[in-house]
């Protein structure tokens, strides 16, 4: 007898259903309609229910959700390698798309800045525990002058908890536990459960997704977290079933590039020391200026137009042309060889510096001891899987081409990419439905992602010159 479950996810521009037996475990179907929040999300969601068995119709449901521009939230620290590093780090881990992160005191600019973005949520930090109150406390009393209505979220040094929500009064204002307590402790779990509750309750209402009530049990969390939560499973397993360790994971789309790690991250070897905070084990960025669709210009100001047209192999014109194209009508490239080559270009462009960002770099410094390496960020080269998820990696004609480019390389010895990977990939784009499902059947999400997963083939760092 079935026990399925619809998992849905409401996408920007999709909203994707996938239906699963829990008992089996097995994929029982998969369909995704044009999403439709500006108008009403439940046409999209029922269009793309329509897709899947009819038997199926009363089955349970979750769903997870970025449509509508997702979950923006604005964070704002004392220091940008400390407070604000932390800060950004909570916002990212809880699925949010991070559209600016400010340091020490706000501006009136700041502010006029702030009200122009219209977060979904700010989160303020600022200071360890019994440290510096004067900087959070000035960006209190600023943000509560703010014209635009967004919650607050105040993680930062306990000691100006109580004047920080004095200061509010008046304003939709939350505390929970300092992001950063001590210098060398995060402690960013409770943020990022806040962020996730102010989501279910606010943000879904805000968007207008609560129209889908009468056919969602639940809206439980922003699609970004459900897949940390999917790789995070992945990686570690459960009590009963093995994960697959450490693994680095790409989620491309038209808009942005989100890169995952589940990994330690340490220094491997004991000549390396580790500089600033210490890595989450879980680690999400999001770059919002690399998508090939909607962010093509990005990708181009970032890899530098010589390297489009060498990785292309087409001239400037065409390039330019391509471009412009594009930019007026995403959906309408072509299935010329052509658009296939700069599509390539476009997506190892942003893979190989999504991937350099993401991971960790080391730096010679010069001590009256003798030189020392340091290390900031995490270290990936001992990582063995990396996964591809989104529809230009899912659709690609040489996924394990564009793979090559999230290793290192030899133009880049100090960054600390994996050096080589079996490569996985999300052919049926189930990592999100996977995240809502581990909530109730951990053991079956596991079972489906290795089932669904398809092994595509291992690469490795090409040789240095």
């Amino acid at each position: 007898m079935l026990t399925p479950m619809i998992l849905i996810d409401f996408g920007s521009t999709w909203t994707k259903v996938c239906a699963v037996d829990r008992q089996s475990p097995t994929l029982l179907g998969t369909a995704a309609a044009p999403t439709t929040a500006a108008s009403d999300v439940m046409e999209g969601l029922r269009a793309a229910l329509a897709l899947l068995p009819p038997e199926l119709a009363d089955a349970p449901r979750r769903a997870c959700s970025s449509a509508a521009g997702g979950l923006k939230m604005v964070a704002i620290g004392l220091v940008p390698e400390l407070t604000a590093a932390a800060a950004r780090m909570a916002a990212l881990g809880a699925g949010a798309k991070l559209i600016k992160t400010y340091s020490y005191q706000l501006t009136p600019a700041d502010i006029g800045d702030i009200d122009a973005i219209r977060p979904d949520i700010v989160l303020l930090t600022g200071g360890t525990d019994g440290g510096n109150t004067a900087c959070i406390e000035h960006n209190a009393r600023s943000l509560a002058s703010c014209q635009a209505r967004f919650p607050i979220l105040v993680a930062g040094n306990r000691n100006a908890r109580e004047s920080c929500l004095q200061l509010l009064a008046g304003r939709e204002a939350y505390v929970c536990p300092n992001v950063m307590p001590r210098l060398d402790r995060l402690e960013t779990a409770p943020a990022k459960e806040k962020i996730r509750s102010l989501f279910l309750e606010r943000i879904i209402r805000a968007k207008g997704l609560s129209q889908a009530s009468g056919l969602l049990d639940s809206i439980l969390m922003p699609t970004p977290a459900a897949v940390l939560t999917s790789l995070t499973l992945l990686a570690g397993g459960t009590s009963g079933q093995a994960g697959l360790g450490d693994l680095v994971a790409l989620d491309l789309g038209g808009a942005t590039c989100d890169v995952y790690s589940i990994a330690s991250g340490q220094p491997r070897g004991s000549q390396v020391m580790l500089k600033g905070l210490p890595e989450p084990y879980a680690k999400r960025t999001v770059e919002g200026d690399l998508g090939v669709r909607h962010n093509i210009d990005g990708i181009i100001e970032t890899a530098g137009l010589d390297a489009i047209t060498s990785l292309s192999g087409l001239d400037v014109a065409q390039v330019t042309w391509l471009t412009a194209q594009l930019s007026r009508a995403p959906g309408s490239l072509t299935d010329s060889k052509d658009a296939a080559r700069f599509e390539f270009a476009l997506a190892a462009s942003a893979i190989e510096h999504a991937t350099l960002r993401h991971a960790g770099r080391l730096e010679t410094v010069y001590t009256p001891q003798g030189p020392v390496m340091l290390q900031t960020g995490k270290d990936l080269t001992g990582v063995k899987t990396l996964i591809l998820s989104g529809g230009p990696l899912i659709h690609a004609a040489d996924p394990l081409a564009l793979a090559l480019f999230a290793l290192c390389s030899p133009k880049c010895p100090l960054i600390l990419k994996p050096r080589d990977v079996r490569v996985l990939l999300d052919r049926s784009a189930i990592l999100p439905a996977m995240g809502l499902l581990a909530g109730t059947d951990p053991d079956a999400a596991l079972t489906l992602l290795k089932k669904e997963l398809m092994f595509v083939g291992t690469v490795q760092q090409e040789a240095g010159p």
